[in-house]
């Protein structure tokens, strides 16, 4: 059973956060644009997930659960989503440390704006696969 409501909610959060991203970026917050992009990547990926029939673990990366039903996916945005589950590894290795750094770590001072770029253009790509399912 597919919970339309979650889904929509999901899609809803990220959408948010996706439009946030913009205003981190205008003001130089790189770190926090990859920490925002995580989450906004992770609600969808969840969100595509209900949306077959597949009920998400908590973890943060299930892009190998997507992977692993690719076919359930409409043919013309399997190889995006592909791509964009690989690009979505990245991200969630930054997630921790773009939010806490670390002893000798500075979140604001390791990440450069094209970070920041890669990691909204792999959120607004999700996004984008997402509405043209739900669209369908």
């Amino acid at each position: 059973m597919v919970n339309e409501e979650l889904v929509n909610s999901y899609l809803r959060r990220a959408k948010i956060r996706c439009e946030i991203l913009k205003e981190y970026l205008k003001r130089e917050d790189y770190a926090d644009v990859i920490r925002e992009a995580q989450e906004a990547v992770e609600l969808i990926q969840k969100a595509l997930l209900i949306k077959i029939g597949v009920q998400p673990p908590k973890w943060n990366d299930v892009g190998k659960i997507i992977e692993e039903h690719l076919e359930e996916y409409p043919g013309h945005i399997r190889d995006s989503l592909r791509e964009l589950n690989r690009k979505a590894k990245w991200l969630r290795t930054q997630r921790e440390i773009a939010f806490y750094g670390d002893m000798d770590v500075i979140p604001e001072e390791i990440y450069k704006r094209e970070d920041a770029l890669e990691a909204i253009n792999i959120a607004e790509g999700y996004l984008s696969i997402a509405y043209s399912i739900f669209s369908e």
